[in-house]
């Protein structure tokens, strides 16, 4: 089968809807589809079709945006006939687009000129891009309103619409996005992500000057504002009271750097905390290996996969009761959550696993358990079965709520 896949955010770009859409692709490539990606170029000329490994890239020509630094979009204009011509040139089976920002959009409406099945994934929702569009001066609930309202009307263009959770399946019906929206799992690498069998995780601490023998608690992502790596770093030293030698690693770059580095100082565990900036993807099962505990506080999570990461290699989890982070974090089963914005509570959370090994050891085994429900191979599975349904052929309408349909949906 050819499959088209439309990514506004694609390598070397950093964030989950990003990692996402290059497993997809390279795991579908892996299954001997002929896989083609349209994405934005790095610069403001559309690049030709080339080989990338097992995938053909189609670059489409665009320019940087303020915020989130290092962002691109393909420029609005004449981006229709753009993707007509992609498809038509590539004619594939069917077109998978990973948003409905701009070159998503366009690829819809292409597929729907042309009468290509089409499949849509939303990764978003209005947190995830509010800094993006605050130059608009709208009121947050206006800007919120904006968004949904834009999402259901490109999105009702695709012929199937998927979310990775089924709370981002739910929060997009409640907003008005045309039902059933599937949940379908990002899936996972589970032959990537695994415990440390090797001693990674100690060597990777002693290329960071972290002990062996402190607790470490870390967490890996954009440093960006809904993230709230604030909280990790404000509630060090309340677990430093319990346990003097714990360590936070954070891994990762973004706007809220200088401010985090600034924190940390502030409150007096500038030394005990270590940022890595970014690091390479080979490195990234390094630094799981290495931790204790992974916490996460970002409120804006549909599904998260450095969590599903963290946890698939073996390690407890602390989260914020937010977001889809509850399907993940499952209190005193394999981690703990705690309200967002309450410090104390979660430095108490990280203290109960850190100082704890063996309650920490038993619910490491039931992270493992949680995230073998997200292997890759159960998403390519769903999508197989999306691409080949007939339903998918019914561009513009939206598919009936059948059982077949459901089937596909509990493949999470």
């Amino acid at each position: 089968m050819r499959v088209l896949i439309g990514a506004d955010t694609w390598i070397p770009d950093v964030n989950g809807a990003s990692y996402a859409a290059r497993r997809l692709a390279a795991g579908l490539a892996g299954r001997g589809h002929d896989v083609h990606v349209a994405a934005p170029a790095r610069g403001l000329r559309s690049r030709p079709a080339r080989t990338v490994g097992p995938l053909t890239e189609h670059r489409v020509r665009s320019f940087p945006v303020p915020k989130p630094p290092d962002f691109r979009l393909c420029p609005p204009l004449a981006l229709r006939h753009t993707a007509r011509r992609l498809l038509t040139r590539i004619r594939p089976d069917v077109v998978h687009v990973q948003s409905h920002m701009v070159l998503g959009r366009a690829l819809l409406s292409a597929a729907q000129d042309l009468g290509v099945p089409s499949v849509a994934t939303t990764h978003m929702i209005p947190e995830n891009i509010l800094p993006a569009i605050s130059f608009l001066h709208l009121p947050p609930a206006q800007l919120k309103k904006l968004f949904w309202w834009d999402a259901a009307r490109v999105l009702s263009r695709a012929g199937v619409i998927t979310a990775p959770t089924p709370l981002a399946a739910s929060l997009a019906e409640r907003n008005g996005v045309p039902g059933p929206v599937m949940p379908v799992s990002n899936g996972l690498d589970l032959s990537r992500f695994r415990p440390d069998t090797q001693g990674r995780g100690t060597a990777f601490r002693i290329r960071h000057g972290i002990p062996e023998s402190a607790p470490l608690a870390g967490f890996v992502g954009r440093l960006d504002r809904e993230k709230h790596v604030d909280e990790l770093v404000r509630a060090l030293p309340l677990v430093r009271d319990t346990l003097p030698q714990a360590r936070l690693i954070v891994v990762g770059d973004g706007e809220e750097r200088v401010r985090l580095h600034a924190a940390a100082r502030a409150a007096g565990v500038g030394h005990a905390v270590v940022f890595t900036g970014r690091i390479t993807d080979d490195e990234i099962p390094d630094v799981y290996a290495a931790l204790d505990v992974f916490v996460n506080a970002g409120t804006a999570e549909l599904q998260s996969l450095v969590t599903l990461e963290a946890m698939a290699s073996g390690k407890p989890v602390v989260a914020v009761d937010a977001g889809a982070l509850p399907h993940l974090a499952r209190q005193g089963e394999n981690g703990f959550r705690y309200p967002h914005g309450d410090v104390p509570a979660l430095a108490d959370r990280l203290v109960r696993v850190l100082a704890d090994p063996a309650a920490a050891e038993s619910m490491g085994r039931a992270s493992l358990r949680i995230a073998g429900e997200h292997g890759m191979d159960a998403t390519l599975d769903a999508f197989e079965v999306l691409y080949r349904s007939r339903t998918a052929p019914i561009v513009g309408t939206r598919p009936p709520r059948r059982s077949a349909e459901r089937r596909t949906g509990s493949h999470r």
